[in-house]
């Protein structure tokens, strides 16, 4: 389902949604990326510029070939790993960010410790996918393989992605998977955390589904 049938709405959210990275400290620079799919374009940030001095008229998008149809800007050099969640999933959405927590994480695990239910919402354990380098059909490939029945998942020494159905479920679960991370690292640091199981992930799961308020 598009919820955007006009291309400049899109742009407007996708860049809010940047700067919202930024400003909440989970992008340092020009770091990270956002993307989000109408029919069969991709709307992304562009290489190298910092969120605060994008516009309106600075729109890009490329198809899902990667030929570039709108902007007179460069695309993010992540433009293999958007392309990969759009071609291979059903997510409309994608938050790429180097969220300090995460990325310590993603140099210690292959898996991140299910220490809080949320990551229920993001499918189940967070898995971290093997480094490649950025930019690289290799990391998209590794990417895919770690999304796998997840909604998000770790890219090893670099950072989170991050898919959903909207521009902001995928930026509310960054910054949830974000949150989780610092609580591990503040827990393991002095001990040896609790972990969920499986079936108390499962039930959590279950009762995220229906959390909220009822559609109408």
């Amino acid at each position: 389902m598009d919820w955007y049938k006009d291309l400049d709405d899109a742009w407007r959210d996708l860049v809010a949604v940047a700067r919202r990275t930024a400003a909440d400290g989970l992008v340092v620079g020009t770091s990270g990326n956002v993307s989000v799919r109408v029919g069969d374009l991709v709307l992304v940030t562009p290489s190298g510029v910092h969120y605060d001095r994008l516009r309106q008229r600075d729109l890009t998008a490329v198809d899902l070939s990667g030929k570039q149809r709108f902007g007179r800007l460069r695309p993010t050099s992540e433009v293999p790993m958007h392309l990969a969640v759009y071609r291979e999933t059903d997510a409309r959405a994608m938050v790429h960010t180097h969220a300090a927590h995460a990325t310590a994480v993603s140099t210690l695990v292959d898996e991140v410790p299910p220490v809080h239910y949320i990551c229920a919402a993001l499918g189940g354990p967070v898995r971290v996918a093997r480094y490649a380098t950025f930019g690289s059909p290799e990391l998209a490939d590794a990417m895919l393989e770690a999304l796998r029945d997840r909604t998000g998942c770790l890219l090893r020494n670099h950072g989170t992605v991050v898919t959903g159905r909207t521009l902001d479920e995928a930026y509310d679960n960054t910054r949830q998977l974000e949150w989780m991370c610092r609580v591990w690292l503040a827990a393991a640091a002095v001990g040896t955390p609790a972990v969920l199981s499986p079936a108390e992930l499962a039930e959590a799961g279950h009762e995220l589904r229906h959390y909220g308020q009822s559609q109408r």
